[in-house]
């Protein structure tokens, strides 16, 4: 299976039975995905805006989180972990209602414990506005038999 195929039942999974993606995320779309890395983009609407009616801090915030398990997921775990720590930095406004904002997310490292992620977030002038890390336990995600981890090996980890 494709990793953009996969990574985007992961995103189905999600919205299908997570209380806050659904909720605040479900416009969402994953454009490109290969192992370690996906890019996705989403339309702001009111729902992702803070009272002076720009892209709100924790809807950045909850795209971290999220990009970070499409990442791990992009590498064949279905089950993506559980967050041990996210970081966000706020560069500049990522605009506002009707703009469509893009992130770049990277699975920097995956072990078999742990996975670090990072993501970038460009505006619709293709400038970066905020840039984020998370950190996901995988331990037990390991065990799920949805996984194809093997199928989504980067090709110079297939060589080794």
């Amino acid at each position: 299976m494709p990793a953009l195929k996969f990574v985007r039942s992961v995103w189905e999974s999600f919205r299908a039975n997570s209380g806050l993606e659904p909720r605040l995320l479900d416009g969402l779309r994953v454009t490109h995905a290969t192992p370690g890395k996906v890019r996705f983009e989403l339309s702001i609407q009111k729902e992702h805006t803070n009272r002076l009616n720009i892209l709100h801090g924790g809807t950045i915030a909850s795209m971290t989180d999220l990009g970070g398990s499409l990442a791990v997921a992009s590498r064949g775990l279905f089950s993506t972990g559980v967050s041990t720590d996210l970081s966000v930095t706020y560069l500049s406004s990522g605009g506002k209602i009707g703009d469509l904002i893009r992130a770049e997310v990277s699975c920097d490292k995956f072990g078999k414990t742990m996975a670090f992620t990072s993501i970038n977030f460009m505006n619709e002038r293709n400038q970066l506005f905020a840039r984020g890390s998370h950190t996901k336990y995988i331990a037990l995600a390991w065990k799920d038999p949805k996984n194809i981890t093997e199928e989504l090996k980067p090709t110079e980890e297939k060589k080794e």
